[in-house]
């Protein structure tokens, strides 16, 4: 009886939410503990493929609203390369970056946020409904679709590995004993022992233990034959070391659309054009594209973003002959007394829009 009454006297315990300063004490202990699953973010190659996203969208030709700027282009470009979602907040100074935030959704559609500003003494918490805010989302499922995936999330067997083999580099280039040798050499003092020791000092990597032939006797070997440098070096082509990082950086390059042929020392003109027309095209065009459709329902008119015309991913050669050839056909056409609408029609069956 006493028991159900304090019960019922007990006050309700009170929680943050998951938009303020535990959440992110929270989301760095995450972090820690699951090791290496984010590290590969640190690689240079991901880094230059996100400074080519973020330049391409820094470029690109946007119509219809001055909230997108170039800056608030380049961040939203950085923000869904690493993390798959971009969240800003459309308010009366124009778009403000939001760190973090939680939603509420209906029919798997945001209804409302609680947004962490930015502030140079400390972050501020707000209430948006989704009308206010403007969230672009990357590779979203059925199961969240209010929740993008950054490309290297989506490869992260592929980025893990790719930490591992430079981790494993750099800590044998810091700790491997590169360029020492074993210099057998003859019989003499512990005097001039030391000195020779001195000699190949001075150096990183020419640390050197010198074997006299009194120590190669004792240990059964012959004093008089093999005798030469002994290499200390790890060979590391055994270990099959460039082809597993080249064969995962590549991996990374085509999960951010890169083509790997971009990054190829030996690639001359006509495949960086390819290249750059692949990750203008397939990559960085269908994203502006859900940011402009995502503009245009928030800010309530039409907005076009167009990256192909900036960074001239398109074959100038090929366009140069087909605006001549199309010239040259309403040119013959005016001239037998074609209509202008028998003329759409016709290219409207070769799949040319206007």
């Amino acid at each position: 009886m006493f028991g159900w009454i304090k019960d019922r006297l007990r006050p309700v315990e009170e929680r943050s939410s998951g938009a303020g300063y535990t959440a992110q004490v929270m989301a760095a202990r995450d972090s820690y503990i699951s090791g290496q699953r984010g590290v590969a973010e640190l690689t240079a190659t991901v880094q230059s493929c996100v400074s080519l996203w973020e330049g391409g969208f820094a470029m690109a030709d946007v119509a219809g609203t001055g909230l997108l700027t170039r800056q608030t282009m380049a961040r939203i470009a950085r923000s869904a390369a690493l993390r798959g979602e971009a969240v800003y907040l459309i308010g009366d100074e124009g778009l403000v970056p939001v760190t973090d935030w939680d939603l509420t959704t209906r029919l798997g559609r945001p209804r409302a946020y609680r947004l962490s500003l930015p502030e140079a003494g400390g972050g501020r918490s707000l209430t948006a409904l989704a009308a206010e805010v403007l969230h672009l989302r990357i590779g979203s499922d059925a199961l969240t679709p209010w929740i993008g995936t950054a490309p290297l999330r989506r490869a992260s067997l592929t980025g893990a590995m790719l930490h591992a083999v430079e981790a494993s580099l750099a800590e044998t280039f810091e700790n491997a004993p590169l360029g020492s040798l074993i210099v057998p050499l003859p019989d003499t003092g512990s005097e001039d022992m030391a000195t020779m020791r001195s000699a190949f000092q001075g150096r990183r990597g020419s640390t050197v233990v010198v074997e006299g032939v009194a120590q190669a006797t004792a240990a059964g070997m012959n004093p008089q034959l093999g005798q030469k440098p002994d290499q200390l070096s790890p060979d590391l082509s055994k270990s099959m070391t460039a082809e597993t990082l080249a064969a995962a950086r590549e991996g990374i390059l085509m999960a951010y659309g890169v083509l790997p042929s971009l990054l190829n020392r030996a690639a001359t003109g006509p495949v960086v054009r390819e290249a750059q027309r692949q990750l203008a095209i397939w990559t960085l065009q269908p994203v502006a594209q859900l940011l402009a459709e995502e503009a245009s329902e928030k800010l309530g008119q039409p907005v076009e973003i167009d990256t192909i015309r900036p960074l001239q991913a398109f074959d100038a050669g090929g366009r140069a002959r087909a605006l001549s050839a199309i010239i040259k056909t309403l040119a013959e056409a005016k001239a037998a007394g074609i209509p202008p609408g028998d003329v759409s029609g016709a290219m409207r069956m070769v799949d040319w829009k206007e």
